[in-house]
């Protein structure tokens, strides 16, 4: 037979699990609807930062633009207000909704989240100080065409990531703002004006003096030096069957277009200016020593029959 007892004993305890169980469900019902209002209104202060953070971003492009701040500097600003707005209403939400001890335990436990988080992200965040400081310097910014880890092109993008180039295939090549900050890179873009490198040479029989003259002249008539630069031309070497020279001259230059266009514009010019006064560019000399003893004995029975059917 089954004891009452125990059977009561079990009907009781049941009954004071359940009873416990519909007390916390009542209770944080009862807890929702009181904190119910302050829940409607942090949303709505989360909301309000959010389209503050908004307008103060269009705001401060705004004042950026007049006083003609670099798009690349505007660009890591405007990002960064908005991250440290709505930052601040995260918080101001967690005080509406009296969470301040979870707020308290975020802020101490963010020593020792962001000495963790630093470690596992250290190439992440060097690239965002990084994009920081280049939008701080005047060394790159966009529209620029630059030369870095063997890519080149013309800079579409900084952010606090990397840095965007457009190539001459029309591609987009992301490289990372660390390795623009440690590294050399070759801005064409920051002077506007380069000297172009002609290599050339001309044959022992010519006067070199009147060749010299002619390359100077030409690339003078057609390129114009301004201020302290000139063209400047150097006899280098004497070859095998020629004299090599090297000329320079100045230009206009803003990408790797400009200098090819540059080139082949002087390349063209001075070979016209030399052929005129048949001044030849002479090409390479091989002499080649065609020794029959060389040849297998098979080669030179065909060679023999050849001649025979000829004659």
């Amino acid at each position: 037979m089954q004891n009452p007892k125990k059977e009561t004993e079990f009907i009781d305890q049941t009954k004071n699990v359940w009873s416990s169980f519909y007390d916390k469900i009542f209770n944080w019902i009862n807890n929702f609807i009181d904190s119910l209002p302050n829940l409607i209104i942090a949303v709505i202060v989360f909301i309000l930062f959010l389209l503050s953070a908004k307008y103060i971003g269009r705001l401060a492009t705004r004042i950026f633009k007049r006083h003609k701040t670099e798009l690349s500097l505007q660009l890591v600003m405007v990002k960064i207000i908005k991250v440290v707005i709505v930052l601040v209403g995260f918080f101001v939400m967690l005080g509406i909704l009296n969470l301040d001890t979870v707020l308290t335990t975020i802020l101490a436990g963010a020593g020792v989240v962001g000495l963790a988080v630093g470690l596992a992200l250290q190439t992440s965040l060097n690239n965002t100080f990084s994009g920081v400081i280049i939008s701080f310097i005047k060394n790159i910014k966009i529209g620029d065409w630059i030369r870095t880890h063997d890519h080149a092109g013309h800079v579409i993008e900084v952010n606090l990531r990397s840095v965007v180039i457009k190539t001459a295939a029309n591609t987009h090549v992301m490289v990372p703002n660390s390795k623009i900050v440690e590294s050399v890179f070759e801005n064409l873009s920051s002077t506007k004006r380069g000297r172009i490198t002609i290599k050339s040479r001309v044959s022992f029989d010519s006067d070199l003096d009147q060749a010299e003259k002619l390359v100077k002249k030409v690339l003078a008539d057609n390129f114009k030096q301004s201020g302290n630069e000139e063209i400047e031309f150097f006899y280098t070497e004497f070859g095998t069957s020629s004299i090599q020279f090297i000329t320079r001259f100045w230009t206009n230059i803003v990408n790797q277009k400009d200098i090819y266009t540059a080139q082949h514009k002087a390349i063209v010019l001075i070979k016209k200016a030399l052929d005129k006064e048949n001044i030849n560019i002479p090409y390479p000399i091989r002499s080649l020593d065609f020794n029959k003893s060389n040849f297998p004995k098979e080669t030179l029975k065909i060679e023999q029959m050849d001649s025979k059917q000829k004659n």
